[in-house]
């Protein structure tokens, strides 16, 4: 795909890979640093034209469009991202084939630019592939959390990944995508199996920061937990995410009184603090496994991704510390 120019316009063939994308959607993706009301404007005065035509930001692109790009500034903002991106460019490959890609996301790496970070991981990416014409995350990880990451190679493979999900949170017959986290939280966790489905509203701190709550006015959240093994002091839990909300995990726990260690929004900050210094430096929250049919042909995947080894030996240190009374030993 080429880049906007500052100096000349573009003329843009729409492949497969963007048949289907909201005409906005597309410039806003080709034209970072260009703030999204100039890109609307561009639109609606009719220098952005399909097909020679002026055309609305919510038209369906189709395979052979064509589509005029005027001449546009951009912020410089580039080399900025070619140092992050260098920096943490390269990471773990799970699986990979002619349409999906399956990364191990490392805790403390946003999975996009934006927010206050000037890279993430499909910038990464992105760079380090730059023969690729399509590159798109299918889902989110918080910054904080690591663990199987899923990015469309196609558009066609983006589009069923995200049916697959929708699919995964209605439940029903339909095959979705089973998504599992491993989470370490503070106290003594009782029940083997536990339901949870409190719906939870998003909000903003008076500093502008994305806070999530439990609200009766919030959106539908369900999660399972399952108890894995337990200490004096700390319980091991597999979460199954039922639905995708922000910091569903985090939140369902922390209202339930067993908040996620090391979480710096939403845990026990005293508590954190002695983390820090028996070794916790991260929140324990892991996406280790995820089974769903490939979005190509239908068969059967199960991914994984094993605990970072800095969980593993904190882990271990625990049970050196504590008695352990649930669960395989660890």
């Amino acid at each position: 795909m080429a880049e906007v120019s500052k100096s000349s316009v573009i003329q843009e063939l729409i492949t497969e890979n963007e048949h289907g994308q909201r005409l906005d959607n597309l410039l806003l993706k080709k034209c970072k640093g260009v703030p999204k009301s100039h890109v609307y404007s561009i639109v609606r005065s009719g220098q952005v034209r399909v097909n020679g035509r002026r055309t609305a930001v919510s038209y369906r692109l189709q395979i052979g469009d064509v589509v005029r790009i005027p001449p546009m500034r951009t912020a410089q903002v580039e080399q900025e991202v070619v140092d992050g991106a260098a920096l943490k460019a390269q990471l773990p490959v799970v699986y990979e084939d002619e349409g999906l890609l399956v990364v191990d996301k490392p805790a403390g790496l946003a999975v996009h630019g934006g927010s206050g970070e000037s890279f993430g991981v499909i910038e990464a990416l992105r760079r380090q592939r730059p023969q690729a014409r399509f590159l798109e995350l299918a889902h989110r990880l918080d910054r904080e959390t690591s663990g199987l990451l899923l990015i469309g190679k196609k558009r066609s493979v983006l589009l069923v990944l995200h049916e697959m999900f929708r699919a995964g949170a209605r439940g029903g017959s339909e095959r979705g995508a089973d998504k599992r986290y491993q989470v370490l939280v503070a106290g003594r966790w009782m029940d083997p199996v536990r339901k949870v489905r409190l719906p939870l509203l998003k909000y903003l701190l008076p500093s502008g920061e994305r806070r999530v709550r439990v609200a009766d006015d919030g959106k539908v959240a369900y999660t399972v937990f399952r108890l894995l093994a337990r200490w004096e002091h700390f319980s091991l839990l597999e979460a199954e995410l039922k639905t995708g909300r922000t910091h569903q995990i985090r939140v369902h726990l922390a209202h339930l009184g067993f908040p996620i260690a090391g979480d710096e929004k939403y845990g026990d900050f005293a508590l954190n603090r002695i983390l820090t210094r028996d070794g916790l430096k991260r929140m324990f929250l892991h996406a280790t496994k995820m089974t769903m049919p490939h979005p190509q042909d239908g068969r059967e995947m199960m991914l994984e991704a094993a605990l970072p080894s800095a969980l593993a030996q904190f882990l271990r240190n625990v049970s050196k510390k504590e008695r352990q009374d649930y669960g395989e030993p660890v």
